[in-house]
C-alpha cells in the first residue's frame, strides 16, 4: 500500500469513466443475510454488519481491529455506542472473525481518499469498491495508527448512526407515527408526545431486515456524551486477574509442543541434519525439516527446545554469510555518495536548493545514523495449529487475521474456507505481528503431524534473531543560512523509504528545500517497527533543527517557532510542551532540557526532555508531553498510549541496537537488548489538545519526538552532539 498514492485508485478505478457502470455491479447491497451465520448468537439480532442487539438489549459492536495493549476494542466500542446512543454500562465488544465478508475496508479508504464525502449513489460504489479490493488483500490489518482514524471514523461510527436510524424508522412503523418526533437515548427509542418508549431489542429484527443507509447522519461533536470522555478499558480486568487468553496460552487435547531453529544468516535455507541425539532425548516425538527452519516436536515446550539444541544443523552457504554492521553502512555511505546531489527518488522538490546554497552567508552539514531495531514484544512469537478433517484451525494473536488465515491456507495448500483462525489477546505487536510467517510455519508443522494439536513457541533468542527489523538508516543534510542563521534552503537525501510517504518532510517554512531517498538494500529484512519511518526521520529532522538553532545562537524553542509560519496547531502544540517541560527555567550544573516536534499519523506531538548527566552516564529525568489529535476519543487510553510510545521510543534511543556480525544477529535476549525499566523510567507528564476535526493515531506517534528530545538536551547539558544511536555507545 505504501506505493499507492492517496487518490490513484479511485482515478484509476472506480470513478473513472464508465467504471460507475461496473461499481453498480460490486456494490455491498444488503449484507446482514449473509453474515448472520457467523456472528449471530442465540438471542441476537444482527443489526447491520458491525452491529448487533440482544434480546436483554445489550448492543455488541464487531470490531475488525486487534487488541495488542492499545485499548483499541474500548475506542471502537465508544465510537460506535456514541452515535447509536447505546447504554455504554450494557454495551459489549467482539473481535469480527477472519472471514473474507470481515475484511476491513475502512482503513484502505481512509489512506487513500483524503476527502471521505460522496454522493450517495457514489458511496454505495464506493463501498462495494473498497469492499471488494480488502477481501482480495485479505485485509484485516491494525496497524499505522488507522484504527481510530479509519476503522473508527469511517467504519464504528457510521455503522452506529446506520444502527440508530433504522431501529428509529422500524419504530415509528410500528408505533405509526413520524420518525422524526422519536428520540433515542441509552439504547431506548422515545415518543415524547405520546409518552411511548421501548428498547432497541424491541425494534432490532424488524431494523436488521432492511439495508443500511448509506449516508446516516452524524452527531454534532459538541453534542457527544462518550467520546472525549475517560471510559475504563474494557480488556484491561481480564488481563489483571488472569483470565485473558493469549496465543502462548491455548491449551488442546492431545497437544505437543514444538520449539523451532533457523538458520542464523536471515534467508539462509537448511542443509543438513544429524538429530541422532536428539531423536533419543525423553519426549520427543519428532524432527521436522523444512526448507528454511528445524523443529523437534515434544511433550513439552523444554524438552522441544532442550532436544534442539542437541541437533547438528548445518546451513547453506550464500555471500550474506559475510556481512556485519560496518559493512552495510559502508554500502549505504558508498551509495549515498553514488547519488550526488541530485540522484535518488525526489520526495520534495521546492524552489531552488543550488541556488541557495551558492549564496548563503554559511553552511552547515551534519549526517546521523540509527542502527537495526527488533520489536521485542513480551510474549515471544507462537501459534498452535491443528489440521484434523479436511480443516486447519490456527489459535494465534495477529495483527492481521484474515490476511494470516489466507496465507496459511495458499502455504500448505487449502481451501482459505477450510482454514480457521482464532485471533486473541496480543502480547504485543508493534508491527511485528502483521507478518504471517509464524502461523505459517505452525500449520506446516500440523500439516507433518495431522490429527494432533502443535503449539509451536519461538523463544525469545529464535525471536530476537528472526524478526522483520526497523532499517537501519543513514540520513545526511546540507542547510543554507542567512546573516541571523534562518534556513534558506533545506538539502536531504536518506537511505530507505517505506512508509508513511510524508515521514520526510518537515513543517518548517523553508523556502527552497529538495528531499530524497535512495535504495540501498541488505539481506536484512524490513518490517513496520512502531512508527515506521517516523521513528527514523524524526531523530534525523529534529536533530539537525536544534543543530541550526545552536549554530545561529538561537533558543531551540524559539527558533522551531519561528520557522512555523502558517501552523498554528504546530505552535500550539510546541508552546503547551514548552510551558509543560518549565523551558526556560534554571536547571543543576550537568542538567539539561531538549525538546522535538513531530507530526504523524494526523497527531501533532510536541516533548519536552530533562536529562541529568554525570560520569558518563546519562538519566532522564522527566518528559513533558503535549499531543493534538484533533480528537482523543477516551483520552485515559490516549495518555497511556503517549507514555508507552514514550518509554517504547526512549528504550531505542538509549540501548537498542541490533548488529549484524557473520550474515547474522548477534542479539539474543534482553541481557544483551536492554530495556527501559521501572527504576531507569522518567515522569512522564502528557497534556491533550482536542483542536477538533479527524481524530488522529495515538499507537505511533508518541514515539519519534523522544529521541531527538533526549539527544537534544544531552548537547544542552555537555555539549556533546548525539549524531548516532543508540545513546548509550556514542556519549
Amino acid at each position: 500500500m505504501g506505493k499507492w498514492t492517496r487518490r490513484g485508485f479511485i482515478t484509476a478505478g472506480v470513478a473513472a469513466g464508465g467504471a460507475l457502470l461496473v461499481g453498480v455491479a460490486i456494490r455491498p447491497g444488503h449484507r446482514v443475510p449473509g453474515l448472520k451465520k457467523h456472528v449471530e448468537g442465540d438471542g441476537e439480532t444482527l443489526v447491520n454488519a458491525w452491529v448487533k442487539v440482544d434480546r436483554d438489549n445489550k448492543v455488541t459492536a464487531i470490531i475488525p481491529q486487534s487488541e495488542m495493549g492499545q485499548g483499541v476494542m474500548t475506542a471502537l466500542g465508544m465510537m460506535l455506542a456514541e452515535e447509536m446512543d447505546a447504554d455504554w454500562s450494557h454495551f459489549d465488544m467482539e473481535q469480527a472473525p477472519a472471514i473474507a465478508d470481515y475484511a476491513n475496508p475502512h482503513i484502505i479508504r481512509e489512506f487513500l481518499i483524503d476527502d471521505y464525502s460522496a454522493p450517495g449513489f457514489v458511496e454505495e460504489t464506493l463501498s462495494g469498491a473498497f469492499l471488494t479490493l480488502a477481501k482480495s488483500m485479505g485485509f484485516q490489518i491494525t496497524g499505522g495508527s488507522f484504527s481510530v482514524r479509519g476503522t473508527g471514523t469511517l467504519g464504528m461510527q457510521v455503522a452506529g448512526a446506520a444502527a440508530r436510524e433504522m431501529i428509529m424508522d422500524a419504530a415509528a412503523k410500528e408505533w405509526g407515527v413520524d420518525t422524526a418526533s422519536l428520540r433515542t437515548e441509552n439504547s431506548k427509542v422515545f415518543h415524547d408526545a405520546s409518552g411511548r418508549s421501548a428498547p432497541y431489542a424491541d425494534f432490532a429484527e424488524a431494523a436488521g431486515a432492511n439495508k443500511p443507509p448509506a449516508h446516516p447522519k452524524l452527531k454534532d461533536p459538541k453534542t457527544y456524551r462518550l467520546i472525549g470522555t475517560s471510559q475504563k478499558r474494557v480488556d484491561i480486568p481480564a488481563k489483571v486477574n488472569g483470565i485473558a487468553t493469549f496465543g502462548i496460552d491455548t491449551k488442546l487435547p492431545g497437544m505437543k509442543y514444538a520449539a523451532v531453529s533457523a538458520p542464523s544468516t536471515l534467508g539462509n535455507k537448511v542443509a543438513s541434519v544429524n538429530d541422532s541425539v536428539a531423536r533419543t532425548m525423553p519426549g520427543v516425538q519428532r524432527v521436522i525439516v523444512l526448507d528454511n527452519v528445524v523443529a523437534v516436536v515434544a511433550d513439552g515446550y523444554w524438552q522441544a527446545k532442550q532436544a534442539l539444541a542437541a541437533l547438528d544443523i548445518k546451513a547453506e552457504i550464500t555471500d550474506a554469510d559475510s556481512l556485519d554492521s560496518a559493512g552495510i553502512f559502508a554500502q549505504y555511505r558508498k551509495d549515498l555518495d553514488a547519488a550526488g546531489d541530485r540522484g535518488g527518488d525526489t520526495d520534495r522538490s521546492q524552489g531552488d536548493v543550488d541556488d541557495a546554497l551558492n549564496k548563503a552567508s554559511s553552511r552547515f552539514e551534519a549526517e546521523y545514523q540509527v542502527p537495526f531495531l527488533a520489536h521485542a514484544t513480551m510474549e515471544p512469537l507462537n501459534a498452535t495449529a491443528w489440521v484434523r478433517d479436511g480443516k486447519c484451525e490456527i489459535w494465534s494473536g495477529t495483527q492481521n487475521p484474515l490476511g494470516s488465515r489466507n496465507n496459511v491456507a495458499e502455504t500448505i495448500g487449502f481451501d482459505a474456507d477450510d482454514v480457521i483462525m482464532h485471533n486473541v489477546f496480543l502480547g504485543g505487536g508493534f508491527g511485528r505481528r502483521a507478518y504471517p510467517d509464524f502461523t505459517d510455519m505452525a500449520a506446516r508443522l500440523a500439516v507433518e503431524m495431522p490429527g494432533t494439536p502443535i503449539k509451536m513457541i519461538w523463544s525469545r533468542e529464535e525471536d530476537m534473531q528472526q524478526d522483520f527489523y526497523r532499517p537501519s538508516a543513514i540520513s545526511r543534510f546540507r542547510a543554507a543560512l542567512n546573516d541571523d542563521g534562518t534556513p534558506t534552503a533545506w538539502d536531504n537525501v536518506f537511505v530507505h523509504k517505506h512508509d508513511p510517504s510524508e515521514a520526510s518532510l518537515i513543517p518548517y517554512a523553508i523556502d527552497n528545500q529538495l528531499i530524497r531517498s535512495v535504495e540501498s538494500p541488505t539481506h536484512i529484512r524490513f518490517g513496520p517497527w512502531r512508527s515506521v519511518d517516523h521513528s527514523q526521520h524524526g531523530f534525523f529532522i529534529e536533530s539537525f533543527v536544534d543543530e541550526l538553532a545552536a549554530k545561529a545562537g538561537a533558543d531551540p524553542y524559539e527558533y522551531r517557532k519561528k520557522l512555523l509560519s502558517g501552523q498554528p496547531q504546530m505552535v500550539a502544540v510546541l508552546d503547551a510542551a514548552a510551558r509543560l517541560g518549565d523551558w526556560g527555567t534554571a536547571l543543576p550544573a550537568g542538567h539539561g532540557r531538549g525538546i522535538a516536534l513531530v507530526k504523524a499519523f494526523g497527531t501533532i506531538v510536541a516533548q519536552v526532555a530533562e536529562v541529568a548527566v554525570e560520569d558518563g552516564m546519562v538519566t532522564v529525568k522527566k518528559v513533558a508531553c503535549v499531543a493534538d489529535p484533533g480528537t482523543a476519543v477516551n483520552p485515559d487510553s490516549f495518555v497511556a498510549q503517549m507514555e508507552s510510545g514514550i518509554i517504547y521510543g526512549l528504550t531505542a534511543a538509549m540501548y537498542g541496537n541490533i548488529t549484524v556480525r557473520d550474515g547474522g544477529i548477534e542479539q539474543s535476549n534482553f541481557h544483551d537488548y536492554e530495556m527501559i525499566r521501572m527504576d531507569t523510567a522518567p515522569e512522564i507528564s502528557v497534556e491533550i489538545i482536542n483542536s477538533g476535526g479527524i481524530h488522529g493515531g495515538a499507537g505511533e506517534p508518541g514515539t519519534p519526538p523522544i529521541a531527538p528530545a533526549v539527544t537534544n538536551a544531552i548537547f544542552a547539558a555537555t555539549g556533546n552532539r548525539i549524531r548516532t544511536l543508540p545513546i548509550a555507545e556514542n556519549l
